[in-house]
């Protein structure tokens, strides 16, 4: 098999989430050195081409309150990716980054450090944000329109790439004005390798136009192959080759032995992440007011949601949906496939299609499949135990991967050489040009 069709891992450490078994007495501390340490020299094991940290700019609450039954806080991940540099050779190091809350100079210079001191394996994911509740720690609670957040990330990020470039900086944008002359030569990979996840039609567009690699929803084989399709369109359209922009869909991967040991790992991993408390609490946040007397094993609750729509203080996911709609589906939904209250939430939570279930040899068989027809560049695996959620993929799936010559068996020099990319000068040139007024309204 050719080496394009090789597949890449990437380990996502998300921080704020529902996957980690973060009360289990085997879970380390979310935030101490030594967890991140242990699962990216693990992830290094196993030669995954990326460590990728998430980010949280604000501590998300539920019902203003403090939300105490996940993962809350992360040190900055900048830091952290540094402290990692030293202490790893090879992984590449993703920083997730706000467009919207950064400055773009000052972050040009700091991911441009990070990718020198590691030997040009530094990586940004770039991420928008509009809501005022995170901007209400910048002071810029609502100072941007949602509808101008994509537009907002290209002006910031094309002013990025200008001060990679080397050249002193003169720009003059519709967000931005900045005269700066970078002091730091260029890292062995020439330019940290950008990251995206947004899968709107606006954020699809701004993958083809700035991006290398996109983080996508997009796991099942179907999906993943239109998934494909749609991006490399799109790409086309900017002037760049087909399969230049590499796709890496989120994961979980829940492995044993044999197939029947797999499905009972699967359903132990499902009861730990979401119990009766994390239940309720998801819905909760709908209803916008406590549950307290309901159970979690009956039916969702007969009454109606007090507010017209929900927060986004538990982040995207939970963000405006339109309550009393959504609960009425929903009830209709449990309803018609029998399920109780943890039973709906534990669908709702980990869609099926995101997560890889059987023994080391069926997962290997299924992967085989995506390399095969070209459907993804490898898989962002989210493990659902920290430190130690590696160690099977890393000592059983990796090895039967490389028997079917479908996982490197060796890091080259660079993150970028790792996963798979080059750098086409004509659209390095490209992507830092101005947008064209009817670009930028479409």
């Amino acid at each position: 098999m050719s080496k394009q069709n090789q597949l890449r891992f990437g380990v996502f450490f998300q921080g704020v989430n529902s996957s980690t078994i973060w009360r289990s007495e085997a879970s380390g501390s979310q935030t101490d050195f030594a967890s991140f340490r242990q699962l990216a020299q693990t992830a290094e094991r196993g030669l995954f081409s990326a460590f990728f940290l998430g980010e949280g700019l604000r501590l998300r609450e539920h019902l203003g309150s403090i939300h105490e039954l996940d993962v809350a806080g992360r040190p900055d991940a900048q830091t952290m990716l540094a402290a990692l540099a030293a202490v790893t050779s090879k992984i590449g190091l993703v920083a997730t980054q706000n467009t919207t809350y950064n400055d773009p100079a000052d972050l040009a210079h700091r991911l441009a450090s990070l990718d020198l001191i590691s030997g040009g394996r530094a990586a940004w994911n770039i991420v928008t944000t509009h809501n005022a509740w995170t901007g209400a720690n910048f002071r810029r609670g609502g100072y941007l329109e949602h509808h101008e957040r994509y537009s907002h990330a290209e002006d910031f990020v094309r002013t990025v790439r200008q001060i990679w470039e080397g050249s002193p900086v003169h720009h003059r944008g519709r967000h931005y004005d900045v005269d700066y002359t970078g002091t730091i030569p260029a890292s062995a990979q020439l330019r940290p390798v950008l990251f995206q996840a947004g899968d709107s039609p606006e954020g699809r567009d701004f993958a083809a136009r700035q991006t290398d690699v996109i983080f996508s929803a997009h796991v099942g084989l179907e999906d993943a192959l239109q998934f494909r399709q749609d991006i490399n369109e799109r790409a086309a359209k900017v002037g760049r080759a087909e399969n230049s922009v590499k796709i890496m869909p989120g994961a979980e991967f829940i492995i044993a032995e044999t197939p029947g040991a797999a499905e009972e790992k699967y359903h132990w991993v499902r009861e730990h992440q979401i119990g009766p408390q994390q239940a309720l609490a998801y819905l909760e946040q709908f209803w916008g007011t406590r549950l307290d007397g309901v159970d979690p094993y009956g039916p969702l609750p007969e009454f109606d949601p007090v507010v017209e729509r929900s927060s986004v203080t538990r982040g995207s996911g939970f963000q405006g949906a339109k309550s009393l709609e959504l609960a009425n589906a929903w009830r209709a939904e449990a309803k018609d496939k029998g399920q109780n209250i943890i039973q709906f939430v534990r669908s709702r939570s980990h869609r099926a299609d995101h997560t890889f279930t059987g023994s080391y040899d069926q997962i290997a068989e299924r992967l085989a499949q995506y390399a095969e027809l070209g459907a993804v560049d490898g898989f962002n695996i989210t493990p659902w135990l920290i430190p130690t959620g590696l160690d099977e993929i890393v000592d059983h799936l990796v090895p039967r991967l490389q028997e079917r010559g479908i996982y490197p068996e060796a890091y080259a020099d660079t993150l970028r050489e790792n996963l798979g990319l080059s750098i086409d000068s004509n659209h390095e040139q490209q992507a830092i040009k101005p947008l064209s007024t009817a670009q930028e309204a479409s």
